[in-house]
């Protein structure tokens, strides 16, 4: 006995994957499964104009139905109105079960080429009636905007090839042929469907993708935010660890005759302040700019409250009419509530540039026991905003920087048409003041 050569068993191999593709067409095509049309998204209030459309066409092909029985072929008594009745349940039934709806409009197409297989006159069309591929044409729509399109594909091609068998089989004599027309209705039909359905689902995914789009600016927006915080606070923390290098390197001599216990103490605390501070540059070095420019560069100050007033002036050079009044004793705190509280303030002065053009700002700090307290309110705009090309994200950075502290942001609009910023920081404990009047400048 030969062994098959490898054409033959790709061949072999060909035809069982034709026959598996058949067989699970022929199951998807038999596969009655709840699918109900899906309803308009915008607007509103047209949600469900499609299921109104398909009410009516099916009233409308029940119509049609009887008619054409009783004037072109001349049938009339209670199967009419049953051949009406069941072409317009098989539509109604597409709506929510598509291919249990398309099965039933093929049955009931056969039942009416049965009715009026006697009647068909000179001329007269068969199997189908002059309006009935018409009537028969929406639950091929119906199918193929909701099934793959392998199975529109299979739908098609059973009803067309329903269409040749009966005709050639069963057609009366002097019937004329419509072969051609319905090929051509169906095969438009599809098509169409087909077309809707992937109109439909490109909108579906573009409105999924714009979504996941905007939580992934979100996300990236956080992270770039955190990471600029990142950045400041190591410089802020590297030069504290420096300055403590410093003092435990000098220390030893300001003092007359220091112990060899004390050497030992100083040089340690030098020792680990080094070892934090290299380890702090290695964990955070690569989030440093490269760019000289950066204000996250370690050549560049941190700004603080006390560049508040500059801050201010060149917001007020800019056109806005910004007014300040601190409360409580002024004095300087954490590096870090005033690094936080300097860059709420320049946010949102930022936007109120941007959003908020020709209002008055009023920026309010006041020094409280425990806490800093921050408010920056504007008043409705006196012309309209132009583009702003910015991603929208300066709230978020606001509250990431305020919670980073333990401290609460809040953000909205004031009845008057304007906005506010307000923002509660944590001080340093240590720090007690007393209490003054308000100063206005």
């Amino acid at each position: 006995m030969t062994e098959p050569s490898e054409f033959q068993v790709a061949d072999a191999r060909k035809g069982r994957s034709v026959r598996l593709a058949l067989r699970g067409l022929a199951l998807e095509l038999l596969t009655l499964k709840w699918d109900p049309l899906p309803r308009m998204s915008r607007p509103r209030w047209l949600a469900w104009l499609p299921h109104v459309g398909v009410v009516y066409a099916a009233v409308a092909s029940c119509a049609l139905t009887v008619a054409q029985l009783e004037d072109h072929y001349h049938v009339t008594g209670g199967p009419v109105v049953q051949m009406g009745l069941l072409t317009a349940a098989s539509i109604v039934l597409g709506m929510f079960r598509p291919l249990a709806g398309w099965w039933l409009g093929l049955v009931s197409a056969a039942l009416v080429a049965w009715t009026i297989y006697d009647d068909v006159g000179q001329g007269q069309s068969w199997p189908w009636t002059p309006a009935g591929a018409f009537t028969f044409a929406p639950l091929i729509l119906l199918v193929a905007l909701r099934v793959p399109p392998r199975v529109t594909i299979g739908v098609v091609s059973v009803s067309i090839l329903y269409s040749v068998l009966v005709e050639a089989v069963f057609r009366p004599e002097n019937s004329q042929t419509v072969l051609a027309g319905v090929t051509l209705l169906f095969g438009f039909v599809g098509v169409l469907g087909y077309a809707l359905r992937a109109t439909r689902l490109a909108r579906g995914k573009l409105v999924e993708q714009e979504s996941l789009t905007a939580e992934e600016r979100a996300r990236r927006t956080l992270l770039e935010e955190r990471s600029r915080i990142a950045r400041e606070l190591h410089d802020v923390v590297a030069h504290h660890m420096s300055v403590i290098s410093i003092q435990a390197q000098v220390a030893p001599h300001l003092v007359e005759n220091p112990s060899q216990e004390l050497k030992e103490n100083l040089a340690g605390i030098r020792e680990n302040a080094l070892e934090a501070l290299t380890e702090l540059r290695r964990v955070l070095g690569v989030l440093r700019s490269e760019q000289p420019d950066d204000p996250a560069n370690p050549h560049h100050p941190q700004p603080t409250l006390a560049e508040l007033d500059g801050l201010v002036d060149n917001v007020r050079g800019a056109g806005l009419d910004v007014t300040t009044e601190f409360a409580g004793i002024r004095r300087p705190l954490t590096p870090g509530v005033e690094l936080t509280a300097y860059r709420i303030v320049q946010e949102a002065l930022s936007n109120c540039l941007r959003h908020a053009p020709g209002s008055q700002v009023e920026v309010g700090i006041a020094y409280g026991p425990r806490d800093l307290h921050l408010c920056v309110a504007n008043t409705a705009p006196t012309r309209p905003a132009p583009p702003s090309p910015g991603a929208g994200h300066g709230l978020l950075g606001m509250r990431e920087r305020a919670g980073m502290l333990g401290g609460e942001l809040a953000a909205g609009p004031r009845p008057d048409g304007g906005y506010e910023v307000t923002a509660v920081l944590p001080m340093d404990p240590q720090h007690q003041p007393g209490g003054s009047a308000p100063e206005t400048k």
